[in-house]
């Protein structure tokens, strides 16, 4: 699907994140406790506000940006501005996504 290699996509795993709706510690944390959310919410998941807020994406996004993972800056609110380029930013966690299918205990 992407053209992310492996380490890359580990590395966006393990990336720590800071405050966020999930209570989630990485991205890996994350994406895992979305998935959960999907699972016991079944058809009441709610794709615009699965942790009671929209604009979720940016939980992960705005890390990703600090930590050099994709191009992009902030606002004098530190939001991310209109430069950011999400298809590179979602190219990063499909990759990890896939990633988080193929890690093995």
């Amino acid at each position: 699907m992407t053209d992310i290699d492996r380490t890359t996509a580990r590395r966006v795993l393990d990336l720590e994140l800071p405050d966020n709706g999930a209570n989630a510690e990485t991205v890996r944390d994350y994406l895992i406790a979305l998935l959960l959310e999907v699972w016991d919410q079944e058809q009441d998941f709610s794709g615009k506000r699965p942790f009671g807020n929209s604009g979720w994406q940016h939980e992960i996004y705005a890390p990703l940006v600090r930590a050099g993972f994709t191009p992009g800056s902030f606002n004098e609110y530190d939001e991310l501005d209109g430069e950011f380029d999400y298809r590179d930013a979602d190219k990063l966690i499909l990759a990890a996504i896939e990633e988080l299918g193929r890690v093995t205990s």
